[in-house]
């Protein structure tokens, strides 16, 4: 509802490399939103089995004015948000969805008051690095404080997911808990709220993620395998028991700080996301070559068929290595680490 106007500024992702410890919250700003890698679980998640994830420092941040007119009527929307080429043209419908959602479950109604939103930070917006969920974290608790309310993180949350509709029809939760509360998480979905855990690690994992330049449809993606599994039960059902013995060895590494294991693990799981058909020749590329590099794992992360991959490594000069080989074929490479 309402006459919406879209001011889109898009700059061209240059090679960066994102601050370290994403679980350092930011502090004094509490418009942000941070972008998130899924480390163990992708497409899985939706089916209410754990998954891991690990929130990267790099964040999109949000800033609202509301208009002082006595009338007034509308939305604008500014996104000035680092993003790969075509990105923003191809979620602009899904990006206002998801920003209309936030506003509606805020309670805001732009029919009665206009609202100019804009979006900033350093995310680099691109498939897989939940961007979306970001966007809708820092939307959610920049038109809260205009409100002046002062919401819980649990409530963030729940605006965060009720803006994730907007991209992804069927959003897991995986997207909008790391990128409002940060860290190393272990999530699940439930038939009641999502149950989500923290993970503190005793070393810091060394991270290197790259992108395809593809951007993915999270909608499509998902549910291109959700009729995948109904027509064949016992070839997803076999998958899915596969993927749970990857999980606990996955949960065990974290826990021991193994990181050769881990990696190992992560090359299962990028074979069993293989044969669920979402990874791409382009994503396979990248991710042997972060193996030949010398990387401990590596895997897709995210939608799949497009989008990122990520890569754990045993050491700086091994993270350094992994980043340079992967800067030859991929158009955007960053380095991080979760702890």
């Amino acid at each position: 509802p309402g006459t919406r106007w879209i001011v889109a500024v898009i700059r061209r992702a240059v090679l960066e490399m994102a601050p370290t410890r994403a679980s350092k919250r930011a502090k004094g700003n509490s418009h942000r939103g941070f972008g998130k890698l899924i480390l163990f679980g992708e497409h899985f998640v939706v089916y209410k089995v754990p998954a891991l994830v690990g929130a990267v420092a790099a964040y999109t941040d949000c800033v609202v004015e509301a208009s002082e007119a006595e009338w007034s009527h509308g939305l604008v929307v500014e996104d000035n948000r680092p993003a790969i080429p075509g990105y923003k043209v191809e979620k602009t419908a899904e990006m206002l969805e998801g920003t209309d959602l936030v506003l509606k479950h805020l309670g805001w109604d732009i029919t009665k008051k206009a609202l100019k939103i804009t979006l900033g930070g350093d995310l680099c917006a691109v498939s897989g690095i939940g961007a979306s969920a970001a966007n809708c974290v820092s939307v959610a608790r920049a038109v809260a404080a205009a409100q002046g309310k002062s919401l819980s993180e649990e409530e963030i949350n729940a605006a965060g997911y009720e803006g994730e509709k907007g991209y992804h029809g069927e959003p897991s939760g995986i997207d909008n808990t790391a990128a409002t509360y940060g860290g190393v998480l272990k999530f699940q979905r439930t038939d009641g709220a999502p149950i989500f855990e923290t993970r503190k690690l005793s070393s810091p994992a060394l991270i290197v993620y790259a992108s395809t330049g593809i951007t993915a449809s999270t909608t499509k993606v998902v549910a291109d395998v959700k009729a995948k599994k109904e027509n064949d039960p016992k070839w997803f059902d076999d998958l899915l028991k596969q993927y749970m013995e990857v999980y606990e060895g996955a949960e065990e590494a974290l826990k021991a700080c193994d990181w050769k294991k881990l990696g190992e693990l992560a090359d299962k799981n990028h074979a069993l996301l293989q044969e669920l058909t979402v990874s791409c020749a382009e994503l396979d590329t990248l991710v042997v070559a972060a193996r030949s590099a010398g990387a401990l794992g590596a895997k897709l992360a995210g939608t799949g068929r497009g989008g990122l991959m990520w890569a754990i490594c045993a050491d700086k000069k091994s993270q350094d290595a992994v980043a340079e080989a992967l800067g030859k074929i991929s158009p955007q490479v960053w380095k991080t680490e979760f702890a």
